[in-house]
């Protein structure tokens, strides 16, 4: 029985050796370095935002007295200008005699409406019709929307609290709509509102944009996104951000040895311009030059077998040497 015991704790030994070997060579192989140019191209420094397409003066327009929309004349998309007569509608006394001189026969309900005249609802403000929320032959009351119209579509950006100190009026915006994604549009920050509102704990500003060109596409309530530029530079002399480390403070990128099989060489360099993808190079290096990204390169592996120091389950049976030993 001891000789068994000897030589199962041999053979333990020597598998968790060679389990730890494989495990040893299956850890990623030495860092290799991935050569880039530097090259010359624009670069933008921006801030983030979603927001929403809206009206920047929302208006809805309202009949004056209770009664029955007779004839509408513009319809949603439609430009009016103020004191346009956009609907016709009779209170509900005109209404009543109408619908008896009706009974009567044409020529009594021409001169009834002749004498009793329609009542005109006017557009309050040059814009565009966002909404016809009423029917023709509708009874509506004072208080019922008959249209809704804009003076002109904005968009309104939610900014986070940790960046809105980047952001100032005259701002130039890119906007990118969720319905249009190949299509991008420009505008300028015009109003930064004073009160934020906590969204899942973050404090967010709205941000007011005017659009340079507003798009025949636009709608009301469109899921906008947009980048605030903060800075931008053409011709800027540009590496990858994975090629850019910050040692005790100092931006350094590696460059290849300037002799054969000898030791790549870390450069200080002055930064400018960054973004997710890029940093701008100030001095340092130059346009054409070398610089390596250290990369990790993986092996193909295996799935590790289990460790034989893993507890194997018990199969009740004893080990076919361990009875003779007892005998």
């Amino acid at each position: 029985m001891k000789n068994t015991v000897i030589i199962l704790t041999g053979l333990v030994v020597l598998g968790a050796g060679g389990w730890a070997v494989k495990a040893k060579l299956s850890k990623p192989a030495r860092t290799e370095a991935l050569a880039v140019k530097v090259t010359q191209a624009s670069i933008e420094e921006t801030v983030e935002a979603t927001g929403a397409v809206l009206p920047k003066d929302r208006v809805e327009v309202k009949p004056t007295v209770s009664g029955r929309i007779e004839k509408l004349l513009v319809d949603e998309g439609s430009k009016v200008v103020p004191g346009q007569i956009i609907a016709w509608m009779s209170s509900t006394d005109r209404a009543a005699i109408l619908d008896g001189a009706r009974a009567q026969g044409p020529e009594a309900l021409k001169k009834w409406e002749d004498t009793y005249k329609a009542t005109p609802i006017i557009a309050p403000l040059p814009g565009l019709i966002i909404l016809r929320n009423v029917v023709e032959g509708q009874t509506v009351g004072s208080n019922d929307v008959v249209y809704a119209m804009s003076d002109v579509l904005i968009v309104v950006a939610q900014v986070d609290e940790s960046d809105i100190g980047k952001i100032h009026l005259g701002m130039p915006v890119r906007i990118t709509l969720d319905s249009y994604p190949d299509k991008h549009d420009m505008g300028k920050v015009f109003d930064i509102l004073y009160e934020g509102k906590n969204v899942s704990n973050v404090i967010q500003y709205g941000v007011k944009i005017k659009v340079d060109n507003v798009p025949s596409f636009f709608r009301s309530q469109m899921t906008a996104n947009m980048s605030f530029i903060v800075r931008k530079k053409d011709d800027a002399l540009l590496v990858p951000a994975a090629a850019v480390r910050d040692k005790d403070g100092v931006k350094q990128v590696l460059t290849p040895s300037p002799e054969q099989g000898g030791k790549d060489v870390w450069v200080d360099v002055k930064t400018g311009i960054e973004n997710d993808t890029s940093v701008e190079i100030v001095s340092g290096v130059s346009a054409g030059d070398t610089v390596l990204i250290r990369q990790a390169k993986y092996t193909p592996q295996q799935a590790l077998a289990s460790s034989p120091l893993t507890a194997a389950p018990s199969s009740g049976k004893v080990p076919s040497g361990g009875g003779k030993g007892n005998r």
